[in-house]
């Protein structure tokens, strides 16, 4: 290997008895880059996108059949008109394979290039295990890849998307599939108004690869934080190890989610400027260089009372959720792939995603498309 290309590593060794005094002492080894040149930091980006949803479009008239509510209701309230339902059969699994499917199409790359799985959701088609990462590995056919579930509710795809970031960034990974797969209607208590017309189905996917020259789109940067003093204000409140599911003791709907409106209504408005603002702070520029924020699509209230605290006009703020509803860790990409299908995302432009919700968890993205 020529030298040019081939790092050069001093290594030290340094018997430290301070960390044990009573005991062995440790051996550490201290390795240290040393070349004639500066390394170039690798990059991560975003290389190709894709989503899917289900057929079966639930209008709000629809639903004002079988709970008491209205169109009216629901869109002063949400901004929300109607959502996908998945059919009886279709898992969390199935959505994202598709949207998966999708990516690696698009990106025109097999399956076997697949390194790593990052699977998002909220609603595995499992309790616990196996992953529903692993039953897209399988079914997907990477069978060189690894493959996990990443819990963190609404905000999923903005973990997932730092989590391949780092893999690729460190070198543990050349390619990383990150998918936000959600079956929501199967956890929700459709006699519960403040919640059933809320919520939606639906799974995005996207690779995510060395930048290397014009190809892909730059994740720049990642702010991401918790909030699990406010637990309890989103959850399902049966059916894990902490209250486990007893049969006579507990009902259905303890397995479905429970919201608190108003506590995830101040959090989630507070967690929009909180992460808008450490992200820019973090690139070293002004809210208003923004040129598109792709938020979770939750509530339109919310968004709205978050761009007026910013002092930022709503038409930066990319909405779809009239259509979808909140799809949860999915929510981000679909919507990401709508502006690249309507041609509203350009080279160059600074999006910055930004997620919230169970855990309570928030954070985002700086991207650089």
């Amino acid at each position: 290997m020529s030298s040019v290309h081939a790092p050069v590593f001093a290594v030290s060794t340094v018997l430290c008895n301070r960390l044990r005094p009573s005991g062995p002492a440790c051996l550490l080894l201290l390795t240290v880059p040393w070349s004639r040149g500066r390394l170039p930091a690798m990059k991560a980006a975003i290389t190709a996108i894709a989503s899917h949803v289900p057929e079966r479009v639930l209008s709000n008239e629809e639903l004002a059949r079988t709970v008491d509510t209205s169109d009216e209701w629901i869109v002063s309230h949400t901004g929300i008109r109607e959502r996908r339902i998945a059919e009886p059969h279709e898992a969390a699994s199935d959505l994202g394979y598709e949207a998966a499917r999708a990516a690696l199409r698009k990106r025109n790359i097999g399956p076997e290039a697949v390194d790593l799985i990052i699977c998002a959701t909220s609603t595995p088609d499992y309790l616990t295990f196996p992953s529903t990462a692993c039953m897209m590995e399988n079914r997907l056919g990477c069978s060189n890849a690894g493959a996990f579930d990443l819990q963190a509710g609404c905000t999923g795809f903005a973990y997932a998307l730092e989590s391949a970031r780092s893999a690729v960034v460190s070198g543990g990974a050349r390619c990383v599939l990150v998918v936000g797969a959600e079956v929501l209607s199967k956890i929700t208590n459709w006699n519960d108004r403040n919640t059933c017309v809320l919520l939606g189905d639906g799974a995005g996917a996207a690779v995510v690869e060395p930048a290397e020259g014009d190809a892909g789109h730059e994740i720049c940067y990642s702010w991401l934080r918790s909030k699990g003093s406010g637990g309890k204000a989103l959850i399902r409140p049966a059916g894990g190890t902490r209250t486990p599911f007893v049969d006579g003791t507990h009902s259905a709907t303890d397995l479905t989610l429970t919201m608190n409106g108003k506590q995830v209504y101040l959090f989630a408005v507070d967690a929009i400027v909180q992460t808008i603002g450490a992200l820019c702070e973090r690139a070293g520029i002004e809210r208003t260089e923004l040129d598109w924020i792709v938020p979770h699509q939750a509530n339109a209230r919310i968004i709205e009372a978050a761009a007026k605290r910013l002092g930022l006009p709503l038409e930066r703020f990319y909405l779809n959720l009239d259509r979808y509803a909140n799809t949860s860790a999915a929510s981000i990409p679909i919507a990401l792939v709508e502006m690249e299908e309507r041609g509203l995302l350009t080279r160059g432009q600074r999006v910055l995603t930004v997620g919230f919700g169970a855990g309570l968890s928030y954070g985002g993205n700086l991207i650089d498309w």
